[in-house]
């Protein structure tokens, strides 16, 4: 286990409010050089980041080939970038081409330290920012102040920004590596358990007793980030939460279980596996098995998800329709869905990456401390 004591605190800091940027600015904050529109795009297979305003994914929205067309440049890694109207902050730390309205925000001695210290708070600032007329344009980034901790000469303190994100990535990758430790002892199995086994079909149906509750819509409920519980919608990000919000017994689901998205765009015909109990949209139907766990959830989702390509906008995945969906298993000796088999697959996938993130984590640590 690793055990550090912070040498860096923030309450021991003077702080100063400083211009984003301007003459009296931290950063330069310059419009992207590429601005390519996605249908202007060279759409071929490359290893450059494509930043679009999103709000996943650091904002890249695809890799594409650095043969564009020559009128568009490349931006430089080591910057930040801010979507206009989403007000979305990243660091970037590898060269990119962006989509439309991408700010740019760079400094000589700009690290990704620094950025991770600084970017939660230009976040703060962005609030005041919306969709439409109101979006974080140059001029308005320009006159934008944030909050930052200053030295002996009344300047922005860089190193202790940098000292700070360092100490705290240090304890957070030990605290990582400690609990993928105990995560493998979890996961030991015998090798002779994944033999080769016979395949069956079933009806979701009759594998799934299949729930749904009454539901309200997330604005109908009083949100609490704190001490709620997940409210699950029709998206197939963050495992389905879309906020956290108060419990209710009379809307709530129990936990183990898996939860099938029945609408919405791009997320109809996904599955999901719900550890711990929550409320959902009219958008879920759940499917409980008493055999059912972590890990072979994570088998029979995979597959479940196959299926999503046949339903569309005019042919939805109805209550009747999922239960109808055919879910190729693999069968023990009596024909019966195969648990264990299923368990131990997940199993022996999930300890061969964690060894793998071990090891990263061990050249991680050691680099980044040399």
């Amino acid at each position: 286990m690793v055990l550090i004591m912070y040498k860096y605190h923030l309450e021991d800091m003077e702080w100063k409010e400083f211009f984003i940027g301007g003459e009296e600015g931290v950063f330069d904050i310059k419009a992207t050089k590429s601005g390519i529109d996605k249908n202007k795009l060279n759409v071929e297979k490359g290893n450059i980041p494509y930043i679009t305003r999103s709000d996943g994914d650091n904002g890249i929205n695809l890799f594409v080939t650095d043969e564009q067309n020559r009128k568009y440049k490349m931006d430089q890694g080591n910057v930040i970038t801010i979507g206009l109207d989403t007000q979305t902050v990243f660091y970037q730390a590898n060269p990119f081409f962006t989509g439309q309205n991408i700010q740019v925000l760079s400094r000589d001695n700009l690290n990704k330290n620094i950025s991770m210290f600084i970017i939660p708070l230009i976040k703060i600032q962005m609030e005041k920012f919306n969709w439409g007329g109101n979006g974080a344009t140059l001029s308005r980034l320009n006159r934008t102040k944030i909050m930052l901790p200053i030295d002996k000469f009344n300047n922005p303190n860089w190193a202790f920004m940098e000292e700070y994100i360092k100490e705290r990535n240090t304890k957070q990758r030990g605290e990582l590596k400690d609990y993928y430790k105990n995560r493998l002892l979890d996961l030991v199995i015998s090798p002779e358990v994944l033999t080769d086994v016979e395949w069956g079909e079933f009806f979701l149906g009759d594998i799934f007793s299949i729930d749904t509750k009454p539901s309200k819509g997330l604005n109908h409920l009083s949100k609490d980030d704190k001490k709620g519980i997940p409210y699950v919608g029709a998206t197939n990000r963050n495992n389905g939460v879309l906020n956290f919000v108060e419990k209710d017994s009379k809307l709530q689901y129990e936990g183990n279980c898996i939860a099938f998205i029945r609408n919405g765009e791009g997320s109809m015909g996904y599955s999901i596996y719900k550890k711990e109990s929550f409320i959902a949209t009219q958008d879920i139907s759940v499917g409980y098995n008493e055999n059912l766990n972590e890990y072979s959830a994570k088998f029979i989702t995979t597959i479940a998800d196959r299926v999503r390509g046949k339903y569309t906008f005019g042919y939805k995945r109805n209550q009747a329709r999922l239960k109808k969906e055919i879910l190729t298993l693999p069968v023990d000796k009596e024909g019966n869905p195969n648990w264990t088999y299923m368990e131990n697959f997940i199993k022996n996938i999930e300890q061969k990456q964690i060894k793998n993130v071990l090891k990263y984590l061990d050249e991680y640590i050691y680099i980044y401390n040399v």
